[in-house]
């Protein structure tokens, strides 16, 4: 007998490379734990770099707009920060109108068509909106709008694309480690832009034009990769240009480990059926998921935009400002790792989740507290502090919906409402910080408290239903669906 048939595994759930099952028979696993180690780290290679680049020029394509603030962007367009404002919600607007549209495609055709098609579109958005200098609110509302409708299906379609190659106790920590590609970009854009708006009259262009032209392009080069690199599916581990990354036999282990690890990941229909249309949105304890985002990202969101406008208002240069700002989003990054890596080790997303938007809260309160005083260090010291915790817990509600899906359908659209949420969260955030308010910002500051407090207390609410359904089922002797908490 075989090193290999020494260790099989088993499950009462037959499926084929394409997700296909076939009753009830008795299956064996024979591949070997370290087999499947090295298989996992292949696919850590093929797939999750390049989600990660993706996701850096999303961010920096849709949050430069904050650095241009630092650059007289709104003299040179011919707009008010209240029209600067109403921009940005028109983008976060676009977003959320195409995210389940946009996941029913990628369901239908696959991610290497659907995101790599979603970079090249927003990448041109965002490099010709350079070019909007002096033609005032039309054309740039026009931009905003049309940045989000281009980039409405990255996040959910990066989501949902890892829990197809990725087995339940893996996810939240790739989950993670997909989302350093938006902390790199926040932590990075003020240092970049330190740099770039320096650029101001080369070509007769302004610093700003010079962020928009080179930041965009960058997101074309990404584009290009991806559509050269990143694999169709675990069955079809070939790219758009025909480079292959696993043998046959390497895509089968691929696809059979991670349906008999979870199969309700098997993709039945070639599209997400009626059935799980309706299964989404009556299901009604996504409610607190929803609302624990749009609640803790909204008292935030307002900080992509304003936040090195604020930090220059404590009295720093407004250039070096771009780079104060970005310090927090550099200390963001190994604490949501750890979010993430405790998650998966722990077996529990909901308690880090909960912990995570009760950090964020305790903080925005000592925001509001000083924001009146003129300790200007203590200011800068605690909005640091603010980015640091502002969404650690985020990817890791993201893999605690994804896990309590019931079918690959379900899952895709969950993900889909999930950022829907998240960029909802731009338009309720989009207005917090007002001209008038400025430079405490007291109004501001008040209204992110309480809507930091509502995203806390969904989570708690969230963690209860979950504890209680499971009472409930064990209660009852249901061997149902076990909710994972």
């Amino acid at each position: 007998m075989s090193e290999h048939e020494n260790e099989k595994q088993t499950s009462n759930v037959v499926v084929d490379s394409e997700g296909s099952s076939h009753g009830q028979e008795l299956i064996q696993a024979y591949w070997s734990p370290e087999q499947e180690k090295r298989l996992v780290r292949r696919i850590d290679i093929a797939i999750m770099p390049l989600l990660i680049l993706g996701f850096a020029v999303l961010q920096l394509d849709r949050s430069n707009i904050g650095n241009a603030m630092t650059d007289n962007f709104l003299k040179e367009v011919g707009i008010t920060q209240f029209e600067y404002n109403v921009g940005n919600q028109l983008m976060y607007l676009g977003i959320v109108l195409f995210e389940i549209p946009s996941n029913l495609v990628l369901y239908k055709v696959g991610p290497a068509i659907w995101i790599g098609f979603q970079i090249v579109a927003w990448g041109l958005v965002a490099t010709f909106q350079a070019f909007i200098k002096g033609h005032g609110y039309g054309p740039y509302i026009a931009t905003r709008f049309l940045l989000g409708i281009c980039e409405c299906g990255y996040i959910p379609a990066g989501l949902y694309t890892m829990t197809r190659f990725y087995k339940k106790d893996e996810i939240s920590k790739r989950f993670a480690v997909f989302f350093l590609g938006n902390m790199v970009a926040n932590a990075g854009a003020g240092l970049l832009a330190f740099g770039i708006l320096r650029m101001r009259g080369v070509a007769n262009l302004s610093g700003w034009q010079w962020l928009f032209l080179l930041e965009g392009m960058l997101t074309i080069v990404i584009a290009v990769l991806f559509i050269t690199l990143f694999p169709r599916s675990t069955s079809n581990p070939v790219s758009l240009a025909g480079l292959r990354h696993f043998t046959e036999e390497e895509a089968h282990i691929i696809t059979q480990r991670v349906l008999l690890d979870d199969p309700t990941k098997k993709h039945a229909h070639t599209h997400v059926s009626r059935e799980e249309l309706k299964a989404v949105f009556t299901n009604w304890k996504l409610i607190a998921h929803v609302m624990t985002t749009l609640g803790s990202l909204s008292a935030i969101a307002s900080l992509a935009s304003f936040g090195p406008s604020i930090v220059a208002s404590y009295g720093y240069k407004a250039i070096e400002a771009n780079a104060m700002n970005s310090i927090g989003y550099w200390i963001l990054i190994p604490v949501t790792l750890f979010w993430g890596w405790a998650a998966d080790k722990w077996g529990k997303r909901g308690p880090m989740v909960m912990f995570g938007t009760f950090i964020s809260f305790v903080f925005l309160i000592a925001q509001r507290c000083i924001a009146e005083t003129d300790k200007v260090t203590a200011k800068y010291a605690i909005i640091t502090v603010v980015y640091a915790s502002s969404f650690n817990w985020h990817p890791i509600n993201g893999s605690w919906m994804a896990l309590n899906a019931k079918s690959a359908g379900e899952r895709s659209i969950t993900m889909a409402i999930l950022i829907m949420a998240a960029n909802a969260s731009g338009i309720v955030g989009g207005q917090i910080f007002q001209a008038s308010d400025a430079p405490n910002y007291k109004v501001g500051w008040s209204v992110s408290v309480a809507l930091s407090c509502i995203g806390f207390v969904s989570s708690v609410v969230a963690n209860v239903q979950y504890w209680n359904l499971n009472r409930l089922n064990k209660k009852n002797g249901n061997a149902g669906f076990v909710y994972h908490p």
